[in-house]
């Protein structure tokens, strides 16, 4: 498939022929627990990795645990906010979020958030920080210089991940309603909502605040690219399977999506409302969160080792999913073959 999608590469775009990606580095980092989002703090070389119950913080350049932040109970998401050197993450089991020192990794104080806390996004326009919270159906504010709730939005639908055009609007996708709906980070109200159809379940986002363009990354297979300004998709493009992360590269031009089938969809933007799959590279296994370095162009997901799928289901475990081999848990780092 690689080979094929290459070959039409250069029929195609032969400018773009050279532009591929491969896996340059696996960091094993250990430690129990599954895994959810990955957030990169690329100035301090830092990636925060929610690991069940806790935070933890891995250094981008050669894979070590630097430290975890402890007390959270079902992490899912990490928001920093640089200039007071404070960290949020959601802890989704108890509806809270956590504020930590992201100097020293303390904990600070938990605050009360929505039903199923999940993604959790800072708008340097507001300064405020947004938690995602699914079965609440809502996104909670907080003031992170003080700790406190300023508002509870309503959303209309079960809220995954979002990102901020920083310029006074937050967007969000709603995976039951395959909608993008748009925060007013100003008066903390929505302000507009569109489909992501054809596209359907849209869970991952990543934002190119340059051309006003969203990536909704599907799981039906779709990455959905809307036109913000707009509220409109303008082109769709297929990924892999079980799609969780995306990121977006302004320098060269190129969307992602980590997926669930153990593969990194790479697709380049021709012009604003055109768009192409590059190629589909392999990652590792359930490797669908993703983080990326946008100076250095490296995409950080997170992967382990799995054993066999139980014969059958317990209270402990009703999905039956395969055990986590202990010891596994790794980084994969992925990075251009060349430069433009």
């Amino acid at each position: 498939m690689r080979r094929s999608i290459l070959l039409f590469s250069l029929f195609a775009a032969p400018s773009l022929a050279a532009q591929t990606y491969e896996v340059t580095h696996t960091y094993t980092v250990g430690g129990e627990g599954g895994w959810d989002y990955l957030i990169p703090d690329a100035p301090n070389h830092r990636l925060f990795v929610a690991r069940q119950n806790r935070v933890s913080v891995i250094d981008m350049n050669d894979g070590h645990l630097i430290a975890d932040i402890p007390g959270i109970n079902g992490a899912h998401g990490t928001a920093l906010v640089s200039d007071i050197e404070r960290g949020f993450a959601t802890s989704g089991n108890d509806s809270s979020i956590m504020m930590f020192d992201a100097k020293s990794y303390k904990t600070l104080l938990k605050i009360r958030a929505g039903e199923d806390a999940d993604a959790i996004v800072y708008d340097p326009a507001s300064k405020h920080v947004f938690s995602l919270n699914g079965d609440a159906n809502t996104s909670t504010v907080v003031d992170p210089r003080r700790g406190t709730v300023i508002a509870n939005i309503a959303l209309g639908g079960k809220p995954e991940y979002g990102q901020s055009s920083r310029d006074g609007k937050l967007y969000v996708n709603l995976v039951d309603m395959s909608q993008v709906v748009e925060i007013d980070t100003k008066t903390n109200s929505v302000s507009r909502r569109w489909s992501t159809g054809p596209c359907k379940n849209p869970v991952s986002m990543a934002i190119d605040i340059t051309h006003q363009r969203l990536f909704s990354g599907c799981r039906s297979g779709v990455m959905a690219i809307s036109d913000y300004a707009k509220g409109a998709v303008v082109a769709t493009v297929p990924i892999g399977q079980g799609v969780d992360g995306a990121g977006w590269d302004p320098v060269r031009r190129d969307a992602f999506a980590s997926n669930a089938d153990g593969t990194l969809t790479i697709i380049h933007q021709d012009s604003p409302n055109k768009y192409h799959v590059v190629e589909n590279v392999q990652t590792g296994e359930r490797a669908r969160n993703m983080g990326i370095d946008p100076k250095t162009h490296r995409i950080y997901l997170a992967t382990a080792k799995f054993g066999e799928i139980p014969a059958e289901s317990t209270a402990t475990n009703p999905r039956r999913r395969p055990p986590m081999i202990p010891g596994s848990f790794s980084i994969i780092v992925v990075e251009p073959v060349s430069s433009h």
